[in-house]
């Protein structure tokens, strides 16, 4: 079918077939962008109104800085990619955008911990390496030659918490001097470079089947050992550092690209079983999971021995509290959830105060982002940048999925980051290098299809 607005060359008796080129929608980038930060304006004067009856004094620059972060991002596609996909950008300002307005809206209740100023100079970071990628990548291709560099450099990062102190029962953290980064953030875009390379240069091998057992034909031993090596050391160390919930990121981003580069569905059912193993083995071996487990199995049992409601409860009575139209911002009281109220359980304070029309709003957001990078990596050609396309958008599914379900009561609470919302510097840097890489990938796919030589 063709695209609306889409130019066609016709041939004459001597040319070639027709080439269709689609419209570069730049302009409408720019005005989803313009969009996306009045929204996230208008957000920001919302909680100052219903906290103190008038416009916070920093609302203008607020959106003066959130503005031209977004026009710096904006024109840095215009120059170095304008066949891009033009709604990944601005669905990034706006989640973005809604993150600091919730992180601000809590730092009212927690004068001494105000997170908001940091959170800005984070996403800024986040914004310049997004434009460091899109104008020095000019080929994504480029990365498949860095595999093992990648792998290598992925696994040293999971590995350096192990040397620092354990943060809420979990070493994930680097601190040095004040400052704290999260390594893994960072290794989960590198290894997914890895496995799109490794794959998609053994993929005629892994499509022969080795040994069957059961109903599965597997590769060869050879063929599929050094990836799943890989996979069980990263996977490994996260055990070791008590990150549950990053290890269960990394085995289904494992499943998800092996299905991709195989095409066999029965890698889906053997992944979701060897998940269900691993998940009641640890659930019931480790200390720190068994708790988690046991609050997601009884989330009132804190408030039936009368000391009060944990912070799965709370986080329940937030979303419950929100119905369906929510309290307003700056009117909830998910603040009683606790110390990770502006991390691990943001979400709930936009289910309290944006109620269920918003949570949708928000999930619709995310499931366009997915969308728009499987549809970039289905439009190529070359099978490593689609399996890196698939593989970076899988990111984003399988992490909004564990933490929604996590706060929300329908799997057990595991420690990770809303992506873009939740307070962490490392998260919203990696997810604006994952935006980066999506839209270089987007205007190669694009370029691909007028026709035109790749970048």
């Amino acid at each position: 079918m063709m695209q609306a607005g889409a130019e066609v060359i016709a041939p004459t008796a001597d040319a070639p077939a027709p080439v269709v080129r689609l419209p570069r929608r730049r302009g409408v980038e720019l005005s989803l962008i313009v969009l996306a930060v009045l929204l996230s304006v208008y957000g920001y004067c919302a909680v100052g109104l219903a906290r103190n009856g008038s416009v916070p004094p920093g609302a203008a620059g607020y959106g003066a800085g959130l503005g031209v972060l977004a026009l710096l991002a904006h024109l840095t596609v215009r120059l170095r990619a304008p066949d891009a996909d033009p709604l990944l950008l601005p669905i990034g300002v706006l989640l973005n955008g809604i993150g600091l307005v919730l992180i601000y809206r809590l730092d009212l209740e927690t004068p001494g911990d105000r997170a908001a100023p940091t959170q800005l100079v984070w996403s800024a970071l986040g914004v310049a390496l997004f434009v460091f990628v899109v104008a020095a990548l000019r080929d994504h291709r480029v990365l498949q030659r860095y595999a093992y560099v990648c792998v290598a450099a992925a696994l040293v990062l999971l590995t350096l918490p192990i040397f620092f102190p354990a943060v809420n029962g979990a070493r994930i953290w680097i601190r040095i001097a004040g400052f704290s980064i999260q390594p893994g953030e960072f290794a989960k875009v590198l290894l997914a470079v890895f496995f799109a390379a490794y794959l998609a240069a053994n993929r005629t091998a892994l499509a022969h089947a080795g040994r069957r057992i059961w109903f599965m034909q597997l590769p060869t031993g050879r063929v599929l050992g050094p990836v799943v090596a890989i996979w069980l050391l990263s996977v490994g160390v996260l055990v070791l550092e008590r990150d549950l919930g990053t290890s269960l990121l990394f085995f289904g981003l494992f499943v998800v690209m092996l299905y991709v580069a195989t095409g066999r569905i029965g890698w889906t059912a053997v992944g979701l079983l060897l998940a269900s193993l691993g998940a009641v083995a640890v659930g019931r071996l480790e200390p720190h999971v068994h708790s988690r487990v046991e609050d997601w199995l009884h989330p009132f049992a804190s408030i039936d021995a009368g000391e009060g409601p944990g912070q799965l409860a709370q986080s329940l009575f937030s979303f419950a509290a929100g119905g369906t139209s929510g309290t307003g911002l700056g009117l909830g009281h998910s603040v009683l959830i606790g110390f990770a109220v502006k991390s691990d359980f943001i979400l709930a304070t936009a289910g309290e105060e944006l109620g269920l029309v918003g949570l949708s709003a928000l999930f619709l957001l995310y499931g366009l982002l997915v969308e728009r990078g499987y549809r970039a990596g289905l439009a190529l050609r070359d099978p490593f940048g689609r399996l890196l396309a698939v593989g970076l958008a899988s990111i984003w599914a399988l992490q909004v999925f564990v933490i929604a379900g996590g706060v929300t009561g329908l799997i057990p609470l595991t420690g990770m980051a809303m992506p873009f919302l939740a307070q962490g510097g490392s998260s919203v840097v990696t997810n604006w290098a994952i935006v980066a890489l999506l839209i270089r990938i987007s205007n190669s796919a694009r370029r691909q299809y007028d026709g035109k030589a790749a970048p």
